[in-house]
């Protein structure tokens, strides 16, 4: 799992942002290393998904920048990872794969 580092800036968090711009990086070259033995890896972005931390403030505030006005929930992300490693995404390998509901950095915040 990563994060939209690469999408958009995220103030005051440049050791997050290095850490999850690493995995994104290697993700390329490690399911390149590890094809041979049949694995295949990519790389989830999942967005803003709501897991039980955000305050009202901050639902309010970031709902705006989502077109269907929600956070993601932790089963959407997790529908992706699932079908991710079923033998239907079989050719899916070294992607990294950002599922963020629409979020868009460039949209409003809400006040």
């Amino acid at each position: 799992m990563t994060s939209g580092q690469h999408l958009g800036p995220m103030p005051s968090e440049v050791a997050y942002a290095a850490a999850k711009a690493a995995l994104e990086g290697v993700t390329v070259t490690l399911a390149d290393q590890l094809a041979n033995r049949g694995i295949r890896l990519n790389t989830v972005n999942p967005g803003p998904v709501d897991t039980g931390y955000l305050t009202e403030d901050m639902w309010r505030t970031v709902a705006p920048m989502f077109p269907s006005g929600r956070y993601g929930e932790p089963d959407d992300p997790a529908r992706l990872i699932t079908w991710l490693v079923t033998d239907e995404a079989r050719w899916i390998t070294g992607q990294v794969i950002n599922t963020e509901g629409g979020f868009g950095r460039w949209r409003p915040r809400g006040a």
